[in-house]
């Protein structure tokens, strides 16, 4: 094991080194800057839009990411006692959706047993669960964001919810997360990574925190290949996403940079290959349609 960390360490500054043109730049944007100045404008990015955060997804979306999101949920298809960290989760989207989901899945397979049921035996069975708590069977949720700002909107829209338990808050860097190893059975990350200064750093801290068959999960925009889609998709993006930062946020620069952003980051194969670079395993799948992309990747289990 210990040979396969140091592999994994090799693989990640190799990766790194791939990944960019000159030696510690990054894009911010289509603006070049130094590794530091993207990690401190994207903070700055956030600190900004974090008030209008969710109100801007669905302008920008036109409520489309909620649809989204609840596919992302459906593909996780998480059980009670699951331990998920979703990193850049600052608001709670994926968090809330989780719980939500971890809660209702008793009541969903319990409908679905009373189907072939008598009335007699469904009060029966009634009576067996009353009192019995949807989850808690251990389940748990983390939300670990790197900005200050985005995780108080999450605790704030988490303080209005009667269904939090399980439910906890870090501050921390994807690059650098602030948990032990082997932690979770699943890592996700929705609109988030493309936001991240050294993604293949990121990517070997999600499989460090992963347990032995856990999963990492990833929900992100993806590239357009109709042409007449990808025309109409860029007249939307650069010329209307903006102005509705402007309108309902006051702010045209922050949501150009996400529009850019989406530009920018590595096609649906070009994650593909980093992930391979990274050494994960080859149970790899990835969803792929007009605007958006979700990849799973199961971590191997331990070799003995």
């Amino acid at each position: 094991m210990c040979f396969l960390r140091k592999a994994r360490g090799v693989a990640a500054a190799l990766a790194r080194r791939c990944l960019s043109v000159e030696a510690r730049k990054s894009n911010f944007g289509y603006e070049v800057v130094t590794e530091t100045e993207k990690t401190n404008k994207v903070y700055g990015v956030f600190q900004n839009v974090a008030k209008n955060y969710d109100t801007m997804n669905d302008a920008m979306s036109l409520g489309i990411h909620r649809w989204w999101k609840d596919s992302f949920m459906r593909l996780m298809n998480a059980t009670p006692g699951i331990r998920l960290l979703d990193v850049a989760g600052g608001t709670g989207d994926i968090a809330f959706r989780f719980l939500d989901y971890i809660s209702s899945k008793p009541h969903r397979a319990f409908q679905k047993e009373e189907q072939d049921l008598s009335w007699e035996e469904i009060s029966q069975m009634y009576e067996q669960r009353e009192g019995e708590q949807s989850i808690d069977k251990g389940s748990m949720v983390v939300v670990c964001d790197i900005n200050k700002e985005m995780l108080h909107i999450g605790q704030a829209r988490a303080r209005e919810r009667t269904n939090t338990n399980g439910l906890s808050w870090i501050l921390g860097n994807a690059e650098e997360l602030p948990v032990a190893d082997n932690k979770f059975d699943i890592y996700s990350i929705a609109f988030g990574i493309r936001n991240v200064t050294d993604i293949p750093r990121a990517l070997d801290e999600a499989y460090r925190v992963l347990r032995p068959g856990g999963r990492f999960m990833c929900l992100e925009f993806s590239h357009v290949t109709n042409p007449v889609v990808e025309r109409l998709y860029d007249i939307y993006s650069f010329q209307i996403i903006p102005v509705l930062g402007e309108v309902i946020a006051e702010d045209w620069k922050s949501y150009q940079y996400l529009v850019e952003s989406i530009r920018l980051f590595p096609d649906q194969v070009s994650l593909i290959i980093q992930l391979r670079v990274m050494m994960w395993p080859p149970s790899l799948n990835y969803f792929n349609t007009t605007m958006y992309m979700m990849h799973t990747v199961q971590k191997e289990h331990s070799i003995s």
